[in-house]
């Protein structure tokens, strides 16, 4: 097991990557504030993982109660978090209950904004089953749901208490979502650390036959970039945007293509590739870092040609990012391979020939 923190101060939280750690009630238990939890999970997970999870906790005399949604983007909806907001009325949670979520990012999503919101704040943990909630939307507190207009649009940032990747349950993972949870991977390298991106255009066979020592390492330094500028800028008022890269592009993908007929990180890799092109464009990378960067891509099995969905739908999409200020979208672009940043002084004319060569 390999352990890294979240520095917040006194909200600071471990996070345990490894194999057999669904089975490791000990690193629980110090977060609990009484002995009593609720799964939250989906009806794909559950049959895989719930009951070895609560058999390890009931074991260490930790009372379990569960709750099982549906599973998919598409029910990253008020109706979804408003079931496990009766699920815990139902049982009678309390304040002091903690909420675990396990299951990939739509579920640690709506466990998170269910737990910052029941009794106006429970604590929560999370069990991350998916490599791409491993490496990204399990660290670092943002939680919600989706809106028909946006995604991500309706939240809370609230940290969990622990972060507990087992990498066992990769195992069950399907193909194109461990290709997903790539995506995620790659960003960081495209971001912040040209030396981890070097490291995946050597291993990403590796990754992609889920070589153990590989993924663990992938993980681990993955964790350890967002964890960094999580713990400088929490509330995304600065750096912490530059995660998003991609995700401006991808997440009107994802609303216009309707929330689940893209995964996720299938929509931040075509993304991506949209801003290297406008970042091209604007003369901040070559041609040749485009096609470097797509290469990677298409090895993790990843698409690289978003869908066309029309400039003005992508527009209007965009318009509703949550990094839109002063009415202005704002993009995360390439200033080189290994380096990102984020502004809204775009070349208009390059992003429409971004936008209309699709």
């Amino acid at each position: 097991m390999q352990t890294l923190s979240v520095n917040l101060g006194d909200r600071s939280y471990p996070i345990h990557i490894g194999p057999g750690l669904l089975l490791r009630p000990d690193l629980v238990l110090p977060h609990l504030i009484q002995k009593r939890v609720v799964v939250v999970t989906n009806t794909t997970v559950a049959p895989l993982y719930l009951a070895k999870l609560s058999l390890a906790l009931e074991l260490a005399d930790i009372q379990v109660d569960s709750v099982v949604l549906p599973d998919g983007e598409a029910y990253k909806n008020w109706e979804t978090l408003n079931s496990i907001f009766n699920a815990l009325l139902t049982q009678r949670a309390e304040r002091k209950t903690t909420l675990i979520a396990l299951g990939g990012g739509v579920v640690g999503d709506l466990t998170g904004f269910a737990a910052a919101c029941y009794q106006r704040g429970m604590p929560f943990i999370q069990v991350p089953t998916t490599l791409l909630a491993q490496v990204d939307s399990s660290v670092g507190g943002k939680t919600g749901i989706n809106h028909p207009l946006g995604k991500n649009m309706v939240g809370a940032f609230y940290q969990p208490q622990l972060v507990l990747a087992d990498t066992d349950t990769l195992a069950t993972l399907p193909d194109r979502e461990l290709s997903a949870g790539l995506a995620e991977v790659i960003k960081y390298g495209l971001i912040r650390d040209l030396p981890f991106l070097e490291w995946l255009e050597a291993n990403m066979e590796k990754l992609v036959a889920r070589d153990t020592e590989a993924l663990m390492y992938a993980i681990y330094r993955s964790c350890q970039n967002k964890a960094e500028v999580v713990a400088a800028d929490e509330h995304e008022s600065g750096q912490r945007a530059l995660l998003n890269l991609g995700h401006t592009f991808g997440h009107a993908i994802e609303t216009g293509m309707g929330y689940g007929v893209w995964l996720h990180g299938e929509a931040v890799s075509a993304g991506t590739m949209l801003a290297a092109d406008l970042s091209r464009r604007m003369g901040m990378i070559t041609l040749a870092d485009v096609d470097r960067v797509k290469t990677l891509f298409q090895r993790a099995g990843l698409p690289v040609i978003a869908p066309d969905l029309g400039y003005d739908a992508y527009m209007n999409y965009m318009g509703v990012d949550k990094k839109v200020e002063a009415g202005r979208i704002r993009f995360v672009l390439l200033r080189k391979l290994g380096e990102a940043y984020i502004s809204g002084d775009y070349d208009a004319v390059a992003l429409r020939a971004t936008l209309t060569m699709l």
